[in-house]
């Protein structure tokens, strides 16, 4: 009896934490509080799109040649806090956005949150700004967003940047993520771990690489949470977990025709340089180039080498890059 008074208690204090977290929680990020410590907030501005209010930072010369900047999954405008001014001043338009569900963008329950409905939301998104065609970059998830748009808006992509990107469905083996696909499960759960900044910190160690462990700050730690823990991003986390459908990207990267640069990180324990050079096996106009002492985040943990090799991606009309004289950076060839 006493062992099932036990199990009895137990069970009961969890189902009470689990209320008073569900009933206690906001139900969306509070961009009056976020933009007093949002990196570049007076960059800031939204957009409404089908409905959605996107919020993008813009930076540089209106009338510079675009480029768009598309974060990974649970990320936002924050990954690109340092290179996005340093590519205006390279003499490029920069826009960076917030996916759908992500950052401080809305995050509509009504929204698919599948990789071809974010593609959709970008291309219109550059509808509104007025961009025709851009150099995309993509980081990760976004990686596959951006691959997508070159695939079903060819036109949009005058050149393609993918950064460590997603290219299948591998990432959803991850114990957290199968977990979270269950239904009831995810609900549960998901709202403790945005909100733990132990898990977080864990997260950040797995994917930066070792030398750069120094970045894991609370600054960094509380500007990826902010956006997270209300229950609308709760909700849009599952919902891209659970439509997380990339292996076309593996599957027809041959059909990508546009200059792409790939860029990785040497130790990325997330997205696998393999994943890499198959893309560069596979997109004819590619070229693969390495980061050393960089895991998955090369924007942030290479800042200096990733906007050189953007920058002069997008300015060379052919898409070459330079890499003699670097000691961050290696062209890597297929298997």
């Amino acid at each position: 009896m006493k062992k099932r008074d036990l199990a009895l208690a137990v069970g009961g204090g969890l189902a009470a934490a689990v209320a008073v977290k569900m009933l206690t929680r906001e139900r969306s990020a509070s961009w009056d509080r976020a933009r007093e410590v949002l990196p570049h907030s007076d960059r800031s501005r939204f957009i409404t799109i089908d409905g959605i209010r996107i919020h993008i930072q813009e930076f540089g010369d209106p009338s510079g040649p675009p480029l768009l900047l598309i974060h990974g999954y649970t990320a936002s405008v924050y990954v690109w806090k340092s290179a996005a001014p340093l590519l205006a001043a390279e003499g490029f338009r920069v826009i960076a956005l917030d996916l759908v569900g992500f950052g401080y963008s809305e995050k509509p329950r009504w929204f698919d949150y599948t990789i071809p409905s974010q593609a959709r939301i970008v291309s219109r998104l550059m509808d509104r700004l007025g961009i025709g065609s851009a150099t995309v970059v993509g980081s990760s998830y976004g990686g596959a967003v951006a691959a997508t748009l070159a695939l079903d808006y060819p036109g949009r992509v005058e050149k393609l940047v993918l950064v460590d990107a997603v290219i299948n469905d591998d990432a959803k083996r991850h114990p957290v993520l199968r977990l979270a696909s269950v239904p009831g499960v995810g609900e549960v759960i998901t709202p403790f771990l945005v909100d733990s900044k132990a898990f977080l910190r864990l997260r950040m160690h797995n994917t930066l690489a070792p030398a750069n462990h120094h970045m894991i700050t609370d600054e960094r730690i509380s500007n990826v949470q902010r956006p997270l823990k209300a229950a609308d991003a709760h909700h849009s986390v599952l919902a891209t977990s659970r439509n997380w459908h990339a292996r076309r990207i593996e599957n027809d990267a041959h059909l990508i025709a546009q200059p792409t640069l790939l860029i990785w990180g040497e130790e990325d324990r997330v997205i696998p340089l393999a994943n890499g050079i198959k893309l560069y096996d596979s997109i004819v106009r590619s070229r693969l180039v390495v980061l050393k002492n960089c895991g998955h985040v090369p924007p942030e943990e290479k800042t200096d080498a990733f906007v050189r090799l953007v920058a002069d991606f997008g300015h060379d009309r052919k898409g070459r890059v330079d890499l003699k004289g670097s000691e961050d950076a290696f062209e890597r060839f297929g298997s």
